[in-house]
């Protein structure tokens, strides 16, 4: 359902708060946004890219950074749903990465799970995807030929 105007405001802030510290490079500020549980989950866009726990999380971000001189998430058309302390939101994103000297950009898809603690809401569970190469408008499956 529907979240609430003051439940969605109070997520886009988390998720906004989140996309302005990955760009920042701020792993502190960007800590805050998740949960401290043991099984906090984020799963990124590479093969290898599922992180567990706020260690992992942060050794992906630093990786992330690592290897570009510029990224940044930007939010687009997000919906945000809500049921009692548990808020999930789906989001179209813009990946903008400068790596090895060249820009690229990427829309990709961002998929998240927060729910509503003490100190407000925070992420439990992100999923960020890219759409699939070789995959035509109008096609169920890569190198489908309609």
């Amino acid at each position: 359902m529907k979240a609430p105007a003051d439940i969605e405001s109070a997520v886009r802030s988390v998720l906004d708060q989140f996309a302005v510290a990955y760009t920042d490079r701020d792993v502190s500020r960007l800590r805050v946004t998740f949960a401290a549980d043991a099984d906090v989950l984020v799963y990124g866009t590479g093969a290898d890219e599922k992180c567990v726990g706020l260690a992992e999380i942060e050794r992906h971000v630093m990786r992330d950074w690592a290897q570009s001189e510029k990224a940044s998430i930007t939010l687009g058309r997000t919906s945000v749903s809500s049921a009692g302390a548990v808020a999930w939101v789906a989001s179209d994103v813009t990946f903008n990465v400068t790596a090895g000297g060249s820009a690229v950009t990427m829309p990709g898809r961002l998929t998240a799970v927060l729910e509503r603690r003490a100190e407000g809401w925070l992420l439990i569970q992100t999923h960020f995807s890219l759409p699939a190469t070789g995959q035509s408008e109008g096609d169920s499956f890569p190198g489908q030929k309609s």
